[in-house]
């Protein structure tokens, strides 16, 4: 079976197309042949040694839809030729076919696709964490997300729109203006053209907004701190321009009593209970139609090192897929 692997940390050339034995599914597993793998920034942190993996050589990617194969012992509620997806658990998507457990994957409707589901799971259920859990966003209120035209900001811009809330979305280029508004955002500002903060506290008459939420990391905490109203939470969920050193408390307490979290996926699916509802609520979101995924890049699995180059170089839009 072919996999993309990486034996040492460092740029996309280290990725390599390679041979691997795939086991049967043990107690509680299930196989399943990968039909589209979603591609995301955090893989980039993996491959790069950002975040460090637990032995090399190591495999990529935590999102995928596929078919049922074969059934560990013990499996209920699945059974062969079942469409399903997940976007959790340890790296290794990046495959032809996978052992997963099966209490970590979902029943897929027919009317959402397999490429829709391979990019939807770990999006959305980040989406949907941030939004309902970490701060519950209310309708009527106005809020900020970094990088609105990205995989996650298009799922983020649709799904505020669908609850009533205002979304403001920041872009680093015209083109990506038209993309961010024609996926739910009120208002979207040109971080590259325009002063941000100063756009934000027009937009909210001074006040400022009570959450910023933040995948890009230190080159805009400084500004997600100046968006936020008193007692605001800034919400830091990602690294694409590189992490947060030496962050200073004291802001905390200039700017106006602010929170800071730096909330994973991880901690909001610790039970089955949380995964099945955090997933489930993506599901629902997308057959109703509330939500689109835009699967805008194509990639064959054997070109994950290029996927991985567009995607730091930020020439991708909307979601990417691997195509086994």
């Amino acid at each position: 079976m072919k996999a993309i692997q990486f034996a040492k940390a460092g740029g996309p050339e280290v990725l390599q197309l390679v041979d691997i034995e795939l086991p049967e599914p043990a107690a509680g597993e299930v196989q399943m042949r990968h039909t589209a793998i979603g591609l995301n920034f955090v893989d980039t942190y993996y491959r790069s040694g950002l975040y460090p993996s637990a032995a090399l050589p190591s495999g990529l990617g935590n999102e995928a839809a596929g078919v049922v194969t074969k059934l560990g012992k013990g499996v209920k509620g699945l059974k062969l030729g079942d469409r399903v997806a997940y976007g959790s658990g340890s790296p290794g998507a990046y495959q032809h076919a996978r052992n997963m457990p099966a209490n970590r994957i979902i029943k897929l409707p027919q009317s959402i696709s397999d490429e829709t589901a391979a990019a939807m799971m770990l999006k959305g259920m980040t989406v949907r964490y941030l939004i309902r859990s970490t701060y519950k966003v209310k309708r009527g209120e106005t809020v900020l997300f970094h990088a609105a035209a990205g995989g996650v900001g298009l799922i983020f811009g649709q799904w505020c729109k669908a609850l009533g809330v205002k979304a403001i979305g920041t872009v680093g280029s015209i083109e990506k203006i038209k993309i961010a508004k024609s996926n739910g955002y009120s208002t979207v500002i040109n971080s590259s053209t325009e002063d941000v903060v100063a756009r934000v506290k027009e937009i909210t008459k001074g006040k400022g907004v009570p959450v910023v939420y933040d995948a890009v990391g230190k080159d805009t905490v400084e500004v997600s701190l100046n968006c936020l109203q008193p007692r605001g939470l800034f919400v830091s969920f990602g690294n694409a321009s590189g992490p947060i050193t030496n962050f200073n408390l004291g802001q905390l307490a200039a700017k106006g009593s602010l929170y800071v979290t730096r909330p994973t996926l991880y901690s909001y699916i610790l039970t089955d209970k949380d995964f099945a509802q955090t997933a489930g609520d993506i599901v629902k979101m997308v057959a109703s139609g509330k939500i689109k995924i835009r699967v805008n890049q194509r990639y064959a699995l054997a070109d994950a090192a290029k996927a991985h180059e567009d995607l730091q170089a930020r020439r991708t839009t909307g979601a990417s897929v691997l195509l086994p």
